[in-house]
This record gives C-alpha cells, sequence and structure tokens, in this order.
C-alpha cells in the first residue's frame, strides 16, 4: 500500500529517512488541520516557516505571532506586518474581517505585549476572521505559534476575561473554522499546557522531540503508538518529527524538514570565539555613576479639592436651582389648571399600548420628563402620589366622577389593598358606581398590568377573599360584581369579550 502523499496539491515539506521527498496534501489539510508539538530547539518554528513558504503563493495566510519571528514574511512574499502594540481590539477585530474580504496574508506580531493582551488581541483577530460574511469564505491558511498560551488547558495568572476570549476564539477556529474556509494549524511546546478541545480537532500531527512523560504519552496517544514507543521522542534531532494524517502519511513516518528561503529575527545566540576582556575592564563595569545635578523645586500648588466635595456641592446648588424654578412655576399655575395638565399626561402615557405593562417606575421617569417639558417643573408629583394618580388613571374614571363622595369612598376602600391591586379595585370601582357592565378579564388583566387573563381573574379571587367584592354569574354566564358595604353593583357582562 502506498503510504506517501502525492497529487497536483502536494508541498514538499522535506524528506524521509529513504530519500524520497515527504509531501502534505494541501487542501486535504484545508480540510483535517494540522498540530505541530515540540520542545524549545526541537525545529518547530522552522517546520512553520517551511510550510508557510510553500504555501504562501496557492492560499492566503495569517500568522499569529507572539515573539515577532515570522514578520520576515513579508520581505520575499509580502505578508502585510501589524504590530498589535499600536492598534486597540476593535481596531483589529476589523483588520481581521477585512483581511479576508481582500484577501491578503497577514501577520499579526504580538511582540511585547504581557500574556493578557496578547491573548486579548489575538482573539479580537480571529474573531473578525470567523465573523466575516458568507462571501468571502476564501481559504486562509491560519497559523498559530506558542498555541498553547491563546488556548491553555487551565487558568493562568492571565485574567479570566482574557482566556475566556482566547481559548473560545481558537475553540472556534479549530471546531467551526473548517466551514468557514480557516484552516488551523497550530504548535505548541507543551500538549499538556494544550486545551485538549483544541489539539483534538487537528486531523493531522508532526511530533518532535519532547522529554516530559506527560507529552510523550499524549504524543504516543494522538499518533496511536504504543507507550514504549514514545521514549523515541527523546532522541529526535532538531528538525526531524514524526508524522501521520491524511494530508502526511497513512502510518507515522520520519521526516526531516527542508530548508527555508527567510530567517527568523530570533533565531537564537550562535557560538562565536570568545576573546578575554581588556585590562580596563574594572574601570569600565564599576566606574562611578554621573552626579545628577540638583533640580530647582518646583512652586508648591495648593492641593486640588476632593472631587466627590466637589461633585456633592454642584448637586446641592442645582438641587436648590431646581427646587426655586419649581416654586417659581407652580405658583404661576393655576391649581386646577395643573391637576387638569397633570390627567392629560398621565392619560397620554397610558394610551400608548405597550406602556400600559410598563412598570410604575418607568412610567414616572418618563411622566416627571414629561412634565418638564409642559413646563410643570422637575418635581411635579412624588413617587408615592404618582402612583395613586396612576392607579386612578388606569381605572378610567372621568373628572366628574373623581368629585364626587362616592368615589372618594372608593379611593378609600383602595388605599387598603397592595398597590398593584389598586388599579385593578377601582376599575371595578368605576364600572359599579356608573352602572355599566362588568369589565371583561382582558380589560382587568391591562389595568393589573399583565397579558394573562388568568392572572386577572385570580385578582378578582383575591379581592373576593378579602370580603370586599362579590363575584356572581347570570343564567347566561354573564358576571356581575358588587361592592361589599356600598351600595355599588355592575351591570351583568361576558368576561370572554
Amino acid at each position: 500500500m502506498n503510504d506517501t502523499v502525492s497529487g497536483p496539491g502536494a508541498l514538499v515539506l522535506g524528506e524521509k529517512s529513504g530519500g524520497e521527498s515527504a509531501c502534505i496534501d494541501l487542501p486535504e489539510l484545508l480540510a483535517t488541520r494540522l498540530l505541530v508539538q515540540g520542545n524549545s530547539g526541537s525545529g518547530k518554528s522552522h517546520l512553520l516557516r517551511r510550510l508557510m513558504e510553500q504555501s504562501a503563493r496557492l492560499v492566503q495566510q495569517a500568522v499569529i505571532d507572539p515573539e515577532g519571528d515570522f514578520v520576515s514574511l513579508s520581505d520575499v512574499y509580502g505578508h502585510l506586518v501589524i504590530d498589535a502594540a499600536d492598534h486597540t481590539e476593535e481596531a483589529l477585530q476589523a483588520a481581521g474581517e477585512r483581511m479576508r474580504v481582500h484577501r491578503a496574508s497577514v501577520v499579526l506580531n504580538l511582540e511585547g505585549l504581557d500574556a493578557d493582551l496578547q491573548m486579548k488581541r489575538a482573539a479580537a483577530f480571529l474573531g473578525g476572521m470567523f465573523d466575516v460574511p458568507r462571501s468571502h469564505w476564501y481559504p486562509v491558511l491560519v497559523v498559530v505559534d506558542e498555541a498553547q498560551l491563546f488556548a491553555p488547558a487551565a487558568a493562568g495568572e492571565v485574567s479570566d476575561e482574557a482566556r475566556r476570549a482566547s481559548l473560545g476564539a481558537m475553540t472556534n477556529l479549530m471546531c467551526r473554522g473548517r466551514k468557514r474556509g480557516l484552516a488551523g494549524v497550530i504548535a505548541t511546546q507543551r500538549l499538556a499546557k494544550l486545551a485538549k478541545n483544541v489539539a483534538a480537532e487537528a486531523s493531522n500531527f508532526l511530533m518532535g522531540r519532547t522529554f516530559l512523560d506527560i507529552d510523550m504519552s499524549r504524543a504516543a496517544d494522538l499518533l496511536g503508538m504504543e507507550r514504549r514507543q514514545a521514549e523515541g521522542f527523546r532522541d529526535l534531532p532538531r528538525g526531524q518529527f514524526m508524522a501521520l494524517g491524511p494530508a502526511l502519511s497513512r502510518r507515522p513516518a520520519m521526516i526531516r524538514i527542508g530548508a527555508v528561503e527567510t530567517e527568523s529575527r530570533s533565531a537564537g545566540p550562535v557560538l562565536v570565539p570568545f576573546e578575554p576582556p581588556s585590562d580596563q575592564v574594572h574601570d569600565l563595569i564599576l566606574a562611578p555613576l554621573p552626579v545628577a545635578e540638583p533640580r530647582t523645586p518646583r512652586p508648591s500648588r495648593p492641593p486640588p479639592p476632593d472631587l466627590n466635595s466637589v461633585l456633592a456641592a454642584h448637586g446641592e446648588t442645582r438641587a436648590r436651582e431646581d427646587a426655586v424654578q419649581s416654586l417659581q412655576e407652580e405658583e404661576q399655575q393655576n391649581p386646577e389648571e395643573r391637576r387638569r395638565m397633570l390627567a392629560a399626561l398621565l392619560h397620554e402615557i397610558l394610551a400608548d399600548e405597550e406602556d400600559g405593562f410598563r412598570p410604575p417606575a418607568a412610567l414616572y421617569q418618563d411622566f416627571l420628563v414629561r412634565c418638564r417639558i409642559a413646563g410643570l417643573g422637575r418635581d411635579a408629583m412624588d413617587m408615592k402620589s404618582f402612583r395613586q394618580a396612576l392607579a386612578t388613571a388606569r381605572s378610567g374614571v372621568s373628572a366628574d366622577t373623581q368629585d364626587t363622595p362616592e368615589w372618594q369612598e372608593a379611593e378609600a376602600i383602595a388605599a387598603r389593598v397592595p398597590e398593584d391591586m389598586q388599579p385593578v379595585l377601582l376599575t371595578l370601582a368605576r364600572a359599579a358606581i356608573g352602572r355599566e357592565s362588568c369589565p371583561p378579564d382582558r380589560v382587568i388583566a391591562r389595568v393589573y398590568g399583565t397579558h394573562s387573563t388568568g392572572r386577572a381573574r385570580r385578582a378578582l379571587i383575591w379581592l373576593e377573599e378579602r370580603n370586599l367584592i362579590v363575584c356572581r354569574k347570570d343564567g347566561a354566564g354573564r358576571r356581575s360584581i358588587a361592592f361589599i358595604g356600598a351600595d355599588w353593583e355592575t351591570l351583568p357582562g361576558n368576561p370572554d369579550d
């Protein structure tokens, strides 16, 4: 059986132990994703650079680069380098979307940022790529170096907000990115530190040198090897990887990564001949520090006032001004005219179909704004008075009826029940005093502030249990309500109207 990868989309990564070319199938890679693992110095970044150089002319690329290793790709292949330190998260999210719209390869350079900011800004950039409209779902090779930083298996020293955002973005990339054209290539030094749900979505693996037992054990499990074979990962030389996956090889195969064209800015220290220091090294290293000239002290300034005190004083002044203005406005108005205007404003609020179901506190704020517009002052009515006036307005009673002794008695009865029940009681009283038909359930429900007619019926039962009203039905099923202790009774009415 032929275990090698070949075809028009095959990229040469290097060579196998037998001298034949080691290839990776790019179309298959875009569909199945890749995980690269190797300790520091194993050649992991060299492998990623080889893969990106070989595919740079064939597919769009996005690189999440925490150390600035891959910015040199821009010199040869024209990648746009975005320094994340110079941009906000909102700008990076927009950049992630625009790079897909304009099909530009990008290196997101996170060098110089602390871990918390690296996670947040990488998450914003990946989020922009993920949320692009369907018309721009072109294939993109998304390479994430040091993936354990962006998809940690456990909480670390970074904030929970940064960890959730970054882990969510990485999970979207590896789990849901394929349908959006995003092919994740993630590289990590420690498999044990990489979130399992992120690593498990890769179908192709390139495992390099590693020393810790837990990492070797996970690598062997991913490659389908026996535990005793995992010891061989300790002996892998730099640049050699065990490959497995539909885009690489059907069976584990050892490959050596080929040469690259571009170089990393942080390739590591290079051993050069050491020359002993000169005789003057003592004077150079331990020379006394220059004496700083004394600075002229700045003239002292009075301490700034306490901000809370300033705000409190401003608030008191504003409150006094508002009180004076309200008093002046009240004095200029006729009391009867003022009462009429307040009632009109209440009816305006309740005329809106949805306002009948808003809580009294929200209606009170709306009422105060309308009072100011109408020139009635900022404190036209306190909250307690507003609730009473609102209950009266909900009942639909006319201005003439409000001045009658019967209505005064009805308000006295309503004062003995909770505030939410007062509009219901006054609505029934208005119909009973005026010898009108009994209000149907839907009307009572609206006055009660609900869409549920069942709650309206329960409100009537509650009032009846308190010996305030009596409900009865005639032979046709029509309901009438009489008030106990008062000579008021509604005419029969259909409760389902």
